[in-house]
């Protein structure tokens, strides 16, 4: 071969190579790296994912550029995803569930918290009259936000006693300083939250626990096992429309997962904005040691999971009574795979 016909066939293999590499990094362009995320109740550790994804620098590790939305509870963050405000949401598994019912398709990518961590609590001065749920009975019951979480918690619960949800009045308090004020001002009979809140009102006399589900052994007693909490949500043609973005919000959560299995309660502190304490460290860092066994330790939600999800929304949702909900559909677990394989 001459010369000239080496030199052509470098350049050749050298622009084969070019087009190829240029075809790769098109392919895994994130198609919509500035985006809108939703939640209900940033500053709970129900949340704490979020918040470190946030703080540690991972959103924008991944090539992202996630402008967080924080609502007064869970259903808000859902009506906005719907809506078309967000594009992505921290919340509730059970609004896979409820959406599915509803025909609005949305899937987790991502499991946060294997157990809810939520804490029924009632008044101290009214809990000498409550020996069950059916006790509840014509009480005013705060929730983070009517419609969330924390408000199925208190349907699921009260509906094995043979009660239906308007025997007990529910009322939104928020998820911070305003649901611990309504709790200390007797605005409220019992309530339904979570961390730090729950421990605040615990460790300064002000409840009696009712429920709680911060620990497997509560979740087992009250479920049987686990049941997701908090997952990552999208609607299931965002995920179809835009898969690498979709991958690198995982990615991003899953690396936030991996950093809380190891951190300690001090870490988490030096992490989080002062603000999360609620005006005391030390019952921050008790909340925290508090709730650590709840989040996931693999992002993947099984399977006993969502059945146990979905037989407590049966227990009081009658939109579930004749609905066909396909499970599988409201996990969408290749992305968290993909993650975990590459780690």
């Amino acid at each position: 071969m001459t010369t000239i016909g080496k030199i052509g066939k470098r350049l050749l293999g050298a622009v084969t190579l070019l087009a190829s590499l240029t075809s790769l990094a098109s392919a895994q362009a994130i198609e919509k790296p500035d985006l809108i995320l939703g939640v209900g109740g940033k500053s709970l550790l129900y949340y704490l994912p979020l918040t470190l994804t946030e703080r540690l620098g991972y959103f924008k590790e991944e090539g992202l550029n996630v402008t967080i939305t924080d609502f007064g509870g869970g259903a808000k963050a859902l009506q906005s995803l719907i809506g078309g405000s967000a594009d992505v949401v921290t919340g509730a598994y059970e609004h896979t569930i409820r959406m599915q019912a509803k025909g609005q398709e949305i899937a987790a990518v991502l499991e946060l918290g294997r157990f809810p961590g939520i804490v029924l609590g009632v008044r101290k001065d009214r809990a000498a009259g409550v020996k069950s749920f059916r006790d509840l009975k014509g009480m005013k019951i705060g929730v983070t936000a009517p419609g969330s979480s924390t408000n199925f918690f208190v349907n699921a619960l009260i509906a094995r006693e043979g009660l239906k949800a308007d025997d007990v009045a529910i009322i939104g308090v928020g998820a911070g300083m305003s649901a611990v004020a309504a709790m200390k001002k007797g605005d409220i009979d019992a309530m339904s939250n979570l961390d730090p809140v729950m421990t605040k009102l615990e460790q300064d006399g002000d409840i009696a626990v009712l429920a709680d589900t911060r620990t497997e052994e509560g979740n087992m007693k009250l479920f049987g096992g686990n049941n997701p909490a908090a997952v990552v949500y999208l609607k299931r043609d965002f995920i179809a429309k835009y898969p690498v973005t979709t991958q690198h919000i995982v990615n991003a959560f899953y690396k936030s997962l991996k950093w809380l299995a190891k951190a300690t309660p001090e870490d988490v502190a030096r992490t989080v904005p002062e603000e999360y304490y609620l005006g005391d460290k030390a019952l921050y860092l008790a909340s925290v040691k508090a709730s650590a066994p709840m989040y996931s330790r693999t992002g993947v939600i099984p399977p006993e999971g969502m059945k146990n999800a979905l037989d407590m929304l049966l227990q009081f949702d009658p939109e579930l009574k004749d609905a066909r909900i396909d499970l599988p559909r409201t996990f969408d677990g290749r992305f968290v795979a993909k993650a975990a394989a590459e780690k």
